[in-house]
C-alpha cells in the first residue's frame, strides 16, 4: 500500500521556531505609536504584553528555543499528519502530487493552539492572572480558551457579532475550556459602545473586536492582550507547522513546488511557508500563494500602507496592506478572514515578489471543500476551504499541461463547527460578494497621513 500519511514521533516535534526575520531580504518598517506617528520601541508594548513575547517580536535570531511546558503541551497532538491526497488527485485525474498538513487534529480543532500554548504560558510566567482578546469565526477564541484552562489563566473572548449567531458551538467549547466570550461590538468598553451608537445593528469586525480588547487589557493591571495572528511572534509560533513538514517530505522523498494557505491575518500561511521560504530566498525555485476572499481582498486589492490594526486606532501603525482600519466586511462564514489588514512579514514579503495573492468568491470556495470532502473525507473549516480551491486550481493546471507539480496546502482547521455554513450552501442561501472599489477607497480615504 501507498503511504497515505507521513507520521513524526513525538520525539520529532521541533525544538525550536524558525524566525524568517533572519532570513528577508527586507524587513518591514517599523511600527509608529498611534499619536505622534513616530517609531516606537518595544517598551511601548510593555502595558498589554509579557516581555518575554515582545522580545520575539523584535528579534531577528533565525532560532528560538521552545520551552520544555510549551513541548509538553504540544504534545498533546502534535506532530500533525502530512497527508497525501491520492483519492483528490484520482478525482481531479491531475498528474499533480497534492500532500497537506492537516492541523484539524489539534483539541481546538485549528492551528491556532501552536501560538496560543506559548502565549498563555509566557503570560503565566509574568505572573498575568487573565488575558484580553478577539476572535473571529471563533478557532483563536477557542484556542486562547484551551491554552487558558491548561495553563490557569483566566481568558476573556470579544467574538465578531456575526459570527457569534453564525457559530454558537464555538462559543460553547470556549466556556467550556472556562473563558467568559462577549458578542463584539459590546457595551462594555468605550470603542464597543461608539460603534453602537454610529450602527446599534453593526454585525461587528475582527478590527473592532480588536479595540475592545486592547482596552480591555489596558484598563486592568492583571490583564494582558493576546492576539492569534498578524504580530511577529504569532507567526513564528506556527512555525512548527512547516518545519515538521520539511521533515516529512524528506521521508516522503519529495519537496513542494506550490505552497498554498489561506490569508487573513497571515498565521497559518507563514507557519507552513515560511521555513520552505528560507529556501526560496536561498535560490529554490518555489511558489507561495496567499488565498483570500473577494469579499475582504486585502493583498490583492489593498494598498500598501502604514495603517492602524484596530478600529479605534488604539493599536500602534504597521505598515501592510490594507483595505482601511474601519473597513467592515460582509458577513461571510470565513469569518477568520474577514480583516482589514495582514501581518506586515507576510506583507513584506509580498512586496518583494516573494509570494502571490489570489482572491475567490465563497460559492467558488465551497464548491472545492465540498468536492475534498467527497474525496478525502474531511470537511475543511470555511477559511482553509481557500486552500483547498487554490489547491485544486493548481492541480488542473498540472492537468492542463501534462505536468508533475508537488503541491502542498495547509489543511488549518476542520469544519465540524461551522455546519451552517455548509448548510448554507447545500440549500444555495450562500451569497457572492465582491468588494466595491467604491467602498475601498472610502476606507482608504481615511488611512492616516504619515509624512
Amino acid at each position: 500500500m501507498k503511504e497515505t500519511k507521513i507520521l513524526l514521533s513525538e520525539k520529532e516535534i521541533p525544538k525550536k521556531w524558525y524566525n524568517i526575520m533572519a532570513d528577508m531580504p527586507n524587513l518591514p518598517k517599523p511600527p509608529l505609536h498611534p499619536e505622534t506617528k513616530q517609531p516606537i520601541g518595544p517598551d511601548a508594548l510593555a502595558p498589554i504584553f509579557p516581555m518575554s513575547l515582545i522580545e520575539q517580536e523584535v528579534s531577528t535570531r533565525r532560532w528560538i528555543d521552545i520551552p520544555e511546558e510549551v513541548l509538553k503541551a504540544y504534545a498533546l497532538w502534535r506532530p500533525s499528519p502530512l497527508c497525501r491526497a491520492y483519492r483528490l488527485e484520482d478525482a481531479l485525474g491531475t498528474p499533480a502530487r497534492i500532500y497537506y498538513k492537516y492541523e484539524g487534529v489539534s483539541p481546538a480543532g485549528s492551528h491556532k493552539p501552536n501560538t496560543s500554548i506559548p502565549q498563555a504560558y509566557y503570560n503565566r510566567e509574568a505572573g498575568i492572572r487573565r488575558i484580553a482578546t478577539e476572535t473571529g469565526a471563533g478557532q483563536w477564541g477557542s484556542a486562547m480558551a484551551l491554552a487558558g484552562s491548561l495553563f490557569g489563566v483566566d481568558v476573556t473572548v470579544y467574538m465578531v457579532r456575526v459570527s457569534y449567531d453564525q457559530k454558537p458551538y464555538r462559543r460553547i467549547a470556549m466556556q467550556t475550556w472556562g473563558a467568559t466570550v462577549h458578542a463584539s461590538p459590546t457595551d462594555i468598553t468605550q470603542a464597543g459602545r461608539r460603534v453602537l451608537e454610529a450602527d446599534p445593528d453593526s454585525p461587528g469586525s475582527l478590527g473592532i473586536a480588536i479595540s475592545e480588547a486592547v482596552e480591555d487589557a489596558a484598563t486592568y493591571n492583571d490583564t494582558n492582550y493576546a492576539l492569534g495572528s498578524v504580530l511577529n511572534h504569532v507567526l513564528l509560533h506556527q512555525t512548527v507547522i512547516g518545519l515538521e513538514a520539511e521533515r516529512q517530505f524528506e521521508l516522503a522523498g519529495d519537496y513542494p513546488d506550490i505552497i498554498i494557505g489561506c490569508c487573513g491575518g497571515g498565521s497559518n500561511l507563514a507557519g507552513v511557508s515560511f521555513p520552505f521560504i528560507r529556501e526560496k530566498i536561498n535560490g529554490r525555485d518555489l511558489r507561495v500563494i496567499a488565498v483570500e476572499p473577494t469579499s475582504c481582498p486585502t493583498l490583492t486589492k489593498g494598498e500598501y500602507r502604514y495603517d492602524f490594526g484596530d478600529t479605534a486606532g488604539l493599536t500602534p501603525l504597521v505598515m501592510m496592506y490594507t483595505l482601511g482600519h474601519d473597513f467592515v466586511p460582509p458577513g461571510i462564514h470565513a469569518g477568520g478572514l474577514r480583516y482589514h489588514g495582514d501581518a506586515p512579514l507576510i506583507c513584506q514579503l509580498y512586496h518583494d515578489g516573494l509570494i502571490e495573492a489570489k482572491a475567490y468568491p465563497q460559492t467558488a470556495v465551497f464548491d472545492a471543500a465540498v468536492r475534498f470532502a467527497r474525496a478525502e473525507g474531511i470537511i475543511p473549516a470555511p477559511e482553509t476551504a481557500h486552500a483547498v480551491k487554490a489547491a485544486i486550481d493548481e492541480a488542473l493546471v498540472c492537468k492542463e499541461e501534462g505536468k508533475e507539480r508537488t503541491i502542498l496546502f495547509n489543511l488549518s482547521g476542520h469544519g465540524y463547527l461551522d455546519l451552517q455554513a455548509y448548510a448554507d450552501y447545500l440549500e444555495g442561501r450562500l451569497v457572492d460578494y465582491e468588494y466595491p472599489e467604491e467602498k475601498i477607497k472610502e476606507a482608504l480615504s481615511r488611512l492616516p497621513v504619515i509624512e
